[in-house]
């Protein structure tokens, strides 16, 4: 899933605070899981905005809405009617869903309310780590599924380097080194041999390096 977390509120006021009328939307999808923009933090950062607003003593509409996703069209739909009613929408979805709004709704500002850190996974309740950086060219099936492009500090296909100290990486002595527990798993599975054949160059034109990216399915378009 997508993980945020929640920008200080300090920041999301600066952006709002000579607006007469704010909604604060939320997305069902990812930030709910990690508990950053779902309807709860919905209700929570509305409630902070009229708080402040009321102090300021400034009388400012602001209205929630919690959308099933910010990154689709049919789901945006949902408030078009509504929209221009407010000077200024404060999406809590991903930096994904802000975007698409932004496009959508070409005339409103949209501005964020959280931080779109990484792809990643529920450790435990309030724990999320990162797991994948969407590099569009999956080595996992190489690597015994652990990934090297998001776990390793350097990113690198052959290791480890020379930095990594009794299992952990050299940034952090509680950061593991990817390319150990990659050969840990490697010799769990009894496929240590796999380590001893050197990946090829990755082809980055694929990651970020090569500009934005689109999938196109033509067997599922309309």
């Amino acid at each position: 899933m997508i993980v945020a977390e929640r920008k200080p509120i300090e920041e999301i006021i600066d952006y709002v605070k000579d607006k007469q009328s704010i909604l604060v939307a939320g997305c069902n999808e990812c930030v709910t899981v990690c508990e950053a923009g779902g309807k709860k933090e919905v209700g929570v950062l509305a409630s902070a905005l009229r708080m402040y607003f009321m102090n300021q003593g400034k009388d400012v509409k602001i209205d929630e809405v919690t959308l099933e996703r910010q990154c689709d069209h049919e789901y945006l739909e949902e408030i078009r009617n509504v929209i221009d009613k407010y000077d200024a929408v404060v999406s809590i979805a991903c930096g994904v869903g802000v975007q698409f709004m932004a496009e959508k709704y070409f005339s409103t500002p949209i501005y964020p309310g959280v931080n779109t850190c990484f792809m990643g996974v529920t450790e435990e309740r309030g724990v999320w780590s990162e797991r994948c950086q969407g590099c569009g060219q999956c080595i996992l099936g190489r690597t015994a599924g652990i990934c090297p492009i998001s776990r390793c500090a350097k990113r690198l296909l052959n290791g480890p380097c020379g930095g990594s100290s009794k299992g952990k990486c050299e940034i952090s002595k509680d950061v593991p080194c990817a390319w150990q527990l990659i050969i840990d798993r490697l010799k769990e599975l009894g496929r240590l041999d796999d380590y001893e054949i050197l990946a090829p160059i990755k082809d980055w034109s694929t990651d970020r390096a090569g500009g934005p990216r689109t999938v196109v399915r033509e067997d599922v378009r309309l």
